[in-house]
């Protein structure tokens, strides 16, 4: 980890500090992550057995969304040196100086204390331990270590994104049971094609800046192999929800409708030539990845408000 002390060395030191407004403190945030693990993690609070206080959950939901953003401001702390070798990142907070990396430190470990003891304190032990386990995954275990050490980055380090539901699930029954594992392994199998048609658009940028990502290690036609066979993986795994009783019938017909899309989707970035066609099919992809999993989710929120019946009880 000479990296990090080399960082925490080379801190800036200013009187004046950055000038960052409040706009620029909110992108650290990173604010498109942190809608995602809001809108999962209340899925898994809606989803799980049991009731919680309307109010105690908003302050669980609020609580995890501070954590994702705790991450994200400690991962632009570390990755300024490489956000600003890159086109999609050089115009975040730190590498454009309008907050200094200390403060990006700073402003990330006190909102991850913050968020952690007020989980504990609205929630309980279990849902606090798994966000403060997800916060040093992200920050530690993938921002530091993996991203920088082997292709399998976005593979293993896609568990972090993964967390929220399992720990709105556990806010609400102080346990992590199999119908939150289902929903954990929804998002971590979803993690690499969706990030993977994102590199391929970035690869000359992740070369450039010495990241290890699989277009650049393994090439242009295994990662697109690897978005497939990904793909092909996460459309089963996504009708768990229904086996174990969380979901229904209108999700198994949605989640079906939406599976065929994302293989078709993955399909024409596997067959697409170089170029424009290429970029584009990468683009329709990574897109609609994040439609799929929205509407995913989204139908197990629907059936939930709805009161519609699991699986399980139609089958009798």
């Amino acid at each position: 980890m000479s990296d990090v002390h080399a960082k925490l060395s080379g801190l800036t030191v200013a009187s004046e500090g950055g000038q960052g407004t409040a706009g620029d403190y909110f992108a650290l945030l990173k604010p498109r992550v942190m809608s995602l693990v809001i809108f999962t993690a209340l899925v898994g609070i809606v989803a799980a057995p049991g009731a919680v206080h309307p109010w105690m959950a908003a302050m669980a939901l609020l609580s995890i969304a501070i954590g994702a953003g705790a991450s994200g401001a400690l991962n632009m702390w570390y990755d300024s040196d490489i956000d600003a070798l890159m086109k999609r990142t050089t115009s975040r907070p730190v590498p454009r100086g309008a907050i200094l990396p200390g403060e990006a430190l700073g402003f990330g470990l006190t909102l991850a204390v913050g968020s952690v003891l007020s989980l504990y304190l609205f929630a309980n032990a279990v849902a606090a331990a798994l966000l403060a386990f997800t916060i040093f995954f992200y920050a530690v275990i993938y921002t530091m270590w993996l991203k920088r050490s082997t292709p399998q980055n976005i593979v293993i380090g896609g568990a972090a994104g993964a967390f929220p539901p399992m720990i709105g699930w556990a806010a609400v029954t102080g346990s992590v049971d199999p119908g939150s594992i289902a929903l954990f392994l929804i998002i971590f199998m979803w993690t690499p094609p969706h990030f993977w048609a994102l590199a391929l658009l970035g690869k000359d940028e992740y070369a450039r800046a010495g990241v290890p990502m699989l277009p650049v290690v393994a090439g242009v036609a295994e990662t697109r192999r690897q978005i497939l066979i990904y793909t092909l993986l996460v459309v089963p795994i996504s009708f768990l929800p229904a086996l174990l009783g969380i979901a229904g019938a209108l999700y198994i017909a949605g989640t079906a409708c939406l599976g065929v899309a994302f293989i078709w989707y993955s399909w024409k970035v596997f067959r697409s030539g170089q170029g424009d066609a290429e970029r584009l099919a990468c683009r329709r992809m990574f897109s609609f990845s994040i439609a799929w999993l929205f509407g995913v989710f989204a139908l197990i929120l629907i059936e939930r408000m709805a009161g519609l019946p699991p699986f399980h009880s139609i089958l009798g």
